[in-house]
């Protein structure tokens, strides 16, 4: 079972005046010490044995923190082993012994009575420990790195047996290590001790010189910027500036050298950030656009996303980036009527066993929310919150602000944001683009309508009459273009019937509307006189009309029996060929206009 560790961070956790502890009441009686020397993190975990010598039972225990080591102090927890076998991580605060001496107070799990005994887990995480000797290489030389620490376990009370075994990178090479009997090596493994009746506060450098090609990559700063929406969706995007604090490189980069060799060499070459396992829409990009080096597995648990940049990074080397996706919301944001809490990491996983040495952690909440509380997994500075104003936002949105220094894995924990948020303001954002939308089609009503023009144009209007007036002549032409086909219905029922009295009548009827109309379209083609097609289809109508003439006297003489069929078939159909010739070039005339 994964240790649960109650994280706090050493340089931003209030401390408190505790005084030196009573030497006599407690003592370590065994404390085993692992330091892992394996990345570019020294994480040193201690199992002790406290017992009670004094009279009365004690509920706590004061870690010693070595004042060589405090200012690379990352984090510091401690935990227990109940009855049960469970794992429990143990309340922890930092305490100031004396003026140059600081601490941690561990509450233990229960009361530790007169002459019982007891054992507890602490862990310590130091960064920036493992200093680069030499501090500049070539590109194809190894690196080495130097580790000053303490042969004893850095305690207020009297140590009876305290052993170190240091744990070197795999496969490693040691170049020296400092010896105070009893020492061995085994491979990658180094022990120290035991070592006995050690007193309080007891310091002795240790040092070792040993290769780590491990890629020494600092992030320099982070922002994290969480975008909450009540409309299903959180938005994160973090930000990043990587640093190679390893040794640096001499000399000039060769990609030919790199190719060859890049299996031993330090170069930072990429890395797989673990996200939320519900992350989609997952990009990353620089400056310059999109960075397709990169690949994305989809986990049970995680979406695991493989990172290259675009180049490798060696000592002094940097980098900057940005990596985005987004969050249902359903998985981090509870509601209960108009309360609503988010729980989401303050800082997730980059790569392992990395180094933030300043974050920041932008919370952008939806806009109108109130009574905001932040309650977080370990001390952080809040900066004042800020207003942001995104798209369809009156008032803007406020942004929470976190600020926290010297951070490491350990650190990955909950953070949760509480807040008040009415129901009725998700319609704010809708009512927004529809009065939008109506208020732009109203002003397009109002602009299509209103003459904005501050003098009349006299030229755009006559045109303009013009255009109606052709519009009008077309409009006559039309309907007379009409009578001339109801001439030829009344000339087919004449010849068919041979009733000369309707025929006459219908005829008589037509002569006038025809008459009407040509007198309104000669009108109207005069007000046209300057268009020539106009006056041109005039005339061919006068034609047409004679042609329309001679075609009822043929029909009026083969009834009337002064014609002969033939005759009449041969005169009908020369009269047709001209009306359709007639007809197409009206039609002609027509379409220009």
């Amino acid at each position: 079972m994964m240790m649960l560790q109650l994280l706090l961070c050493a340089g931003l956790t209030s401390t408190l005046v505790f005084g030196l502890p009573n030497n006599e009441n407690l003592i370590n009686r065994k404390v085993e010490r692992a330091i892992d020397l394996s990345s570019q993190l020294v994480k040193i975990t201690s199992t002790i044995t406290i017992e009670n010598l004094g009279s009365k039972p004690t509920d706590s225990y004061v870690l010693g923190l070595d004042p060589n080591l405090d200012e690379n102090l990352a984090f510091f927890g401690a935990t227990a082993t109940d009855n049960g076998d469970e794992t429990v991580e143990l309340p922890v605060k930092r305490v100031t012994l004396e003026a140059d001496k600081s601490g941690v107070e561990v509450t233990l799990e229960k009361p530790l009575i007169s002459g019982d005994s007891t054992k507890i887990e602490a862990t310590l995480v130091y960064s920036h420990n493992l200093r680069p000797y030499p501090t500049s290489i070539r590109q194809s030389e190894r690196q080495l790195v130097l580790y000053t620490g303490n042969y004893y376990f850095y305690s207020p009370y009297k140590t009876k047996s305290v052993t170190t075994t240091a744990n070197l990178p795999v496969p490693t090479k040691t170049e020296t290590f400092s010896r105070l009997d009893p020492t061995s090596q085994s491979e990658n493994l180094i022990t120290y001790g035991p070592y006995v009746d050690v007193e309080p506060f007891s310091h002795q450098p240790l040092t070792i010189h040993y290769e780590n090609n491990k890629a020494f990559i600092t992030i320099t700063d982070m922002q994290r910027v969480i975008e909450v929406s009540h409309w299903g969706n959180i938005a994160v995007e973090e930000t990043f500036n990587f640093l190679h604090s390893g040794a640096t490189l001499k000399g000039t980069f060769s990609r030919y050298d790199y190719q060859r060799s890049q299996e031993t060499l330090s170069a930072f070459k990429e890395f797989k950030m673990i996200l939320p396992a519900l992350a989609k829409d997952v990009y990353y990009r620089d400056e310059i656009g999109n960075i397709s080096t990169s690949n994305l597995w989809e986990q049970s648990d995680s979406v695991d996303v493989t990172i290259r940049p675009r180049f490798p990074l060696f000592g002094g080397w940097k980098t900057h980036f940005t990596v985005g996706y987004n969050l249902p919301t359903y998985q981090y944001l509870f509601t209960r009527d108009n309360e609503y809490r988010l729980r989401i990491r303050l800082v997730d996983h980059v790569f392992d066993d990395y180094v933030v040495d300043r974050l920041e952690v932008k919370v952008i909440l939806p806009e109108r929310v109130g009574d905001i509380e932040v309650t977080t997994p370990y001390p952080v500075e809040r900066r004042p919150d800020e207003v942001v104003k995104t798209y369809l936002d009156t008032v803007g949105r406020p942004v929470v602000v976190l600020r926290h220094t010297n951070l490491v894995e350990n650190h990955i924990q909950d953070l949760e944001i509480s807040y008040t948020f009415n129901h009725i303001l998700l319609l704010h954002e809708p009512i927004i683009v529809v009065t939008a939308l109506y208020v732009f089609f109203l002003l397009v009503i109002i602009y299509v309508r209103l003459d904005f023009s501050i003098h009349q144009d006299a030229e755009s209007e006559s045109r303009l009459r013009a255009v109606a007036l052709v519009h009008q002549f077309l409009e006559l032409h039309r309907k007379r273009v009409g009578i001339y086909s109801q001439y030829d219905a009344v000339v087919a029922k004449f010849k068919s019937s041979k009733d000369s009295n309707a025929f006459a009548n219908a005829r008589k009827k037509l002569d006038v509307e025809l008459k009407a109309m040509n007198v309104t379209l000669a009108e109207t083609a005069k007000r046209l006189a300057d268009v020539d097609a106009v006056a041109e289809i005039q005339r061919r109508e006068m034609e047409y009309r004679d042609v329309v003439m001679q075609a009822i006297g043929l029909a009026e003489k083969v009834t009337n029996g002064r014609m002969t069929r033939p005759q009449y078939l041969d005169n009908e159909k020369a009269n047709r060929n001209k009306r359709e010739e007639l007809r197409g070039k009206i039609d002609h005339l027509t379409g220009q206009l």
